[in-house]
């Protein structure tokens, strides 16, 4: 990177997870919030090592990409071990002494009562006993697969000697038998609840469970030392050529092989001896670089679910969501968004009205049409519903079903043959593209001089009632006629793709996005040479397109102030000579921060877009990605306030720096926390009127 213009997006990412991390270490967090941050950090890494590290490790295989490749690995693994090793300290030297000062006790040491060894072998009999398949290893002969993110015992045994009256005086050498077992974790509760001890609520791992059991599964045998063992493999599907065949009947013969990937990573316990590992390591058939130690165990993810005995005592107090008083005044969604534009901010806001706007779509005897894209949804989604309601009613319903949304395929095929079964029309991928734009378009018989009136929603985040309780974005209603004839070409270049279309309100990747994007930056830079006011404020997931990063460059070069708020990947490097008027915040806070935000001061006039489109070659090159404009003076304010407040955070954001640390805002007066303070801002907002009287 010495030299470099650019981060790399990897080492990026794990200065993003770090930031994640140091949620965890914070003690003014609710102990069971600080818990979640954990099992994020470790569900984030484990995803990382599936994707990323799976694609690095097949550049392995090109001879040209070979040495880069390594020397990222090694980079990689480097700031991995050491992560883990701050991970370890955060959860062995502080949160397990705050749990036992709430009188919490995660026993670890299997250091268990009389009575808690009694129950420990009843719930064997009872709940395990049918879940755990031991199997011995034999060199060559007997080589088990190891599941993708499966937890295993990795168990040494010796055989039980009989007595014998001539035994030796000298004792032979112990020979060494190794077993593995599975973790049924995806059967049974990670966590157990045991009888309390010394008044304290006791819980333990499921690891520990199988262990204390152990002399009762391998009978005849020694158990000389267990280990926890874990295998990463590469999730990516792989799909070589998306331009010929049936794309979803690939894809359907993709995911049976995501679960027989390439290994990316095999965990093992740092304590495990020597010679275990290289067994491991023969038998299973391992590159170096791919064995990587840890700690006892594994799949901390888990703690997502870890037990709460005290609850809700111990956990963030989440805020009730917002209603829109004006919105709900209107006797249905279609009169209050043809009165006038709105914007919701989740999870701030209401999801109801999202569900309700396709609800009310379904049973209205005038709606005709109904188009949507579909990326991710809930397990259990309620726009699934209700777009097959609106097609049992007589509707004519489109659905754009993005089959390549990765770890959501199985979910959205699911999906698709639900809808396709009631009769909505489905769309699959399109060859060599994703999907990734969110828009929703209703048509509505109306008495104006068209016969139909066209109302939509556009959104920062997927269609997802689950996630927007977690996921911060921005949803968008409106019947303008720009918007809505705009999004009726967009819906048909879906269907059949064109040359010939141009869009001058929407931001459509692949057609005017980048160049639309670029237009309004070199404004800014004309404005900032001419002596005025310059401002750019871009607020993303990720930014690694590195013609885009080179046009922010040469906007700061030319005096342009650039504010980035980032969540995750930032390849722009601060405080060079190229970037002296660049600043880069990551906010990372209750709520995942997800929306897309561009403003530029357009020399007072401020352009305002939201999009789903993060700055990355993927999204503005290779998928199909929505811009659209905020243009309501109200509307616009709202959201400027909104970001001011994450830029005014001293709180939860980090000014991140050239060497990727994420260092704490100098605190010289009152302390702001955006979220916080975006909620109080919006209730105020609507309530104000309630609260006077």
């Amino acid at each position: 990177m010495e030299g470099s213009k650019y981060f790399n997006r990897d080492i990026s990412w794990l200065s993003f997870n770090y930031r994640v991390l140091q949620e965890a270490m914070d003690p003014s967090l609710p102990l069971y919030e600080r818990i979640k941050f954990l099992a994020i950090f470790s569900n984030n890494l484990d995803e990382f090592f599936r994707v990323r590290v799976g694609v690095i490790r097949h550049s392995l295989t090109i001879s040209k990409e070979k040495e880069e490749a390594e020397t990222l690995l090694s980079q990689i693994n480097g700031i991995v071990d050491t992560q883990q090793k701050e991970f370890g300290q955060v959860f062995r030297g502080s949160i397990l002494p705050e749990l036992e000062k709430n009188g919490i006790q995660l026993i670890m040491d299997e250091n268990f009562t009389k009575k808690q060894q009694q129950f420990l072998k009843q719930y064997y009999q009872e709940e395990l006993i049918f879940h755990v398949q031991p199997l011995l290893l034999v060199k060559n002969k007997v080589v088990p697969f190891l599941q993708n993110g499966a937890i295993y015992l990795f168990v040494a045994l010796t055989s039980k000697r009989k007595k014998s009256a001539k035994a030796p005086t000298t004792p032979l050498p112990k020979r060494l038998k190794y077993a593995i077992l599975k973790i049924p974790s995806d059967a049974v509760k990670r966590f157990v609840e045991l009888p309390s001890a010394n008044e304290k609520y006791c819980i333990t791992f499921l690891d520990d469970v199988i262990k204390y059991n152990l002399p009762e599964i391998f009978k005849g045998y020694n158990i000389e030392f267990a280990h926890s063992i874990k295998m990463s493999r590469d999730a990516d599907l792989h799909i070589e050529d998306e331009f010929h065949g049936n794309l979803v009947e690939k894809v359907k013969k993709s995911l049976s092989k995501r679960r027989i990937g390439d290994p990316s990573r095999f965990l093992y316990d740092e304590k495990l001896p020597k010679e275990a590992v290289n067994f491991l390591k023969s038998i299973f058939k391992m590159k170096k670089n791919e064995m990587i130690s840890g700690g006892r165990y594994h799949n901390f993810y888990d703690f997502f679910k870890f037990p709460n005995p005290l609850s809700p005592a111990l956990e963030i107090f989440p805020s009730l969501p917002l209603r829109i008083p004006e919105f709900d005044s209107f006797p249905s969604m279609f009169e209050a968004i043809k009165t006038r534009d709105w914007l919701l901010h989740f999870p701030y806001h209401d999801y109801d009205y999202v569900l309700r706007f396709l609800n009310q779509a379904s049973f209205d005897p005038k709606v005709v049409e109904i188009k949507a894209t579909q990326y991710r949804v809930a397990p259990e989604s309620g726009i699934v519903a209700a777009l097959i309601n609106a097609a049992r009613n007589g509707k004519k319903v489109t659905v754009f079903v993005e089959v390549k949304a990765r770890f959501d395929e199985e979910s959205n095929l699911r999906f698709a043959q639900q809808m396709a079964a009631a009769g909505v029309n489905i769309i699959y991928s399109l060859p060599g593209l994703k999907v990734h734009a969110k828009a929703i378009l209703v048509s509505r018989e109306s008495g104006n001089r068209r016969g139909v009136r066209q109302y939509a929603f556009l959104s920062t985040g997927n269609f997802n009632e689950k996630t927007a309780k977690t996921y911060a974005d921005h949803g968008f209603f409106t019947s303008s006629y720009d918007i809505c004839d705009e999004l009726t070409t967009f819906f048909q270049q879906l269907r059949a793709k064109t040359d010939d279309v141009s869009f001058h309100h929407l931001l459509v990747a692949q057609y005017n996005m980048v160049s639309c994007l670029n237009k309004m930056i070199d404004d800014e830079i004309e404005n900032a040479r001419a002596g005025k006011k310059a401002h750019i404020i871009i607020k993303l997931n990720n930014l690694e397109e590195e013609t885009m990063i080179d046009k922010l460059y040469e906007a700061s070069k030319e005096g342009v102030v650039v504010d980035i708020i980032i969540r995750s990947i930032c390849c722009v490097i601060p405080n060079k000579k190229f970037s002296q008027n660049i600043q880069i915040r990551r906010i990372v806070d209750q709520y995942l921060e997800h929306a897309r935000i561009c403003i530029f001061h357009n020399g007072g006039e401020k352009k305002v877009y939201l999009s789903s489109a993060d700055w990355m070659n993927r999204n503005l090159f290779h998928r199909i990605e929505l811009g659209f404009p905020i243009n309501d003076p109200g509307l616009k304010k709202e959201i400027i306030d909104i970001i001011q407040l994450q830029l005014n955070d001293n709180t939860k954001a980090r000014i991140l720096d050239d060497h990727l640390r994420n260092n704490h805002l100098p605190r010289t007066g009152a302390s702001h926390r955006s979220q916080t303070e975006t909620y109080e801002m919006l209730r105020n907002k609507y309530y104000k009127v309630f609260d006077d009287n």
